[in-house]
């Protein structure tokens, strides 16, 4: 199809004490609970049978997107997604377990694309948008409908990262 890059973007609960609400993070790492994308029958054409993830997001893209912020005075964070199934949200336990093993963020996106694009040896960029907290004492009941409102309302500055990135590439 001509991809030479592949954006992901994502709200997820930030578990990590020092983020707020409306926070973007770069995803530089993953932890993956879900199901493997590459389980199955192997492909060649997709690229190896057992790929190297230990860079599994580009450093170029991510150091592209920092200087954009930085030269738009946007705030970012730069952390850990952890890729559960969903279609819940997490309970306090399940945050703090994902705190303990080294997540700062957790959704039910990403990683399955990722781990297929990479692969294939495509360079891969995730931001997210945080939406809710996942931390003792800032934890509230959330909805679908708060997820959306938070995540529209910080989308403008994702926006501008990613759609300065795309031109200078």
């Amino acid at each position: 199809m001509g991809i030479k890059y592949l954006f992901l973007s994502n709200a997820s609960g930030g578990v990590n004490p020092d983020y707020k609400i409306g926070d973007l993070m770069i995803l530089n790492d993953h932890i993956n609970v879900l199901p493997n994308p590459l389980i199955g029958q192997h492909h060649s054409q997709f690229g190896p049978r057992f790929p190297d993830m230990g860079e599994t997001y580009s450093k170029e893209l991510i150091k592209k997107a920092e200087n954009i912020a930085a030269a738009h005075s946007i705030r970012i964070k730069k952390g850990v997604y952890t890729a559960t199934s969903g279609p819940t949200y997490e309970t306090p336990a399940e945050y703090n377990y994902f705190r303990i093993i080294g997540s700062d963020a957790v959704g039910m996106s990403t990683v399955p694309e990722t781990i297929a694009a990479h692969q294939m040896g495509l360079p891969c960029f995730a931001i997210s948008i945080i939406t809710d907290l996942g931390v003792p004492g800032k934890i509230e009941t959330i909805t679908h409908e708060s997820v959306q409102e938070v995540a529209m309302e910080a989308e403008k500055k994702m926006t501008r990262i990613i759609q300065q990135m795309i031109n200078e590439l």
